[in-house]
């Protein structure tokens, strides 16, 4: 009987088509890596250029010398001070606790803003030695703001507040004495008054080096690695940095429970 042919006979791949589809998919893999390792290392360009522009803001100290509201200074980068509007207009709080007063240009700030989201709303703000002369003759001070003078940590002072805002909607600011020690003591003085969804603004993280004033010593910032390290009711709300200019990294510290 006639041996029929094989009709499946084997046809192998050339071994240069295996080659080929090898590099190809090699190729592949650097790109994306190419792509991704690019990505990094422009987030890193974008954060060492921003902490730069700090710097060079900061050292300017126009935020100190040239920047007010309502003619009466208000020490404070104007970006920081526009996501606080922000955040005043999202919560519509009864009460503004601000620690360090000033000359009361950031107080009447604040209580611009409270009163067009919240008209019965008030600040309250407390410093050892306030210098409002000048902005205390203001309507919307006299309407809206309750000065005490005090240390913010002395318990005649903070069992006074705590007693005022019971039951209100609260958000608070911290702006008095920038020590590592003193800031942490508000912090767990004053986190117990904050309300779900609001906040515990903690300003001048950015000194001892982050990225300013590296000779400071331990503050704000470090303050609040320690603060966070006990309290999982609050997160860094990172997105109020989105100007990217600010005095307050990681210092917006949002309520969750």
């Amino acid at each position: 009987m006639d041996q029929q042919p094989n009709d499946r006979q084997s046809n192998p791949r050339p071994a240069s088509t295996n080659f080929y589809r090898v590099v190809a998919i090699l190729a592949l893999v650097l790109a994306v890596a190419e792509f991704f390792l690019a990505l990094h290392y422009r987030r890193e360009s974008d954060r060492n250029v921003a902490e730069k522009f700090e710097q060079l803001y900061y050292n300017s100290l126009v935020w100190l010398n040239s920047t007010s509201w309502l003619g009466i200074p208000s020490e404070q980068a104007p970006t920081d001070n526009w996501s606080m509007q922000e955040i005043i207009t999202e919560t519509r709080p009864d009460f503004i606790i601000e620690a360090g007063t000033a000359n009361g240009g950031t107080t009447l700030f604040y209580a611009s803003v409270l009163s067009f989201v919240n008209p019965d709303g008030k600040v309250i703000t407390v410093d050892v030695e306030p210098h409002v002369d000048k902005a205390s003759k203001m309507p919307i001070w006299k309407q809206s703001v309750q000065l005490i003078v005090g240390s913010s940590v002395d318990p005649k002072v903070t069992d006074q507040i705590a007693q005022e805002v019971s039951g209100k909607k609260v958000l608070v600011t911290l702006d008095s004495l920038h020590t590592h020690d003193h800031v942490l003591r508000e912090m767990e003085i004053y986190s117990k008054l904050v309300s779900p969804g609001s906040y515990l603004v903690v300003q001048d993280t950015n000194i001892n080096g982050h990225p300013v004033n590296p000779g400071w010593g331990p503050g704000p910032m470090e303050a609040v690695d320690d603060f966070m390290k006990t309290h999982d009711n609050f997160v860094a709300d990172r997105s109020r940095e989105k100007f990217l200019l600010t005095h307050y990294p990681k210092g917006w510290l949002k309520r969750i429970k």
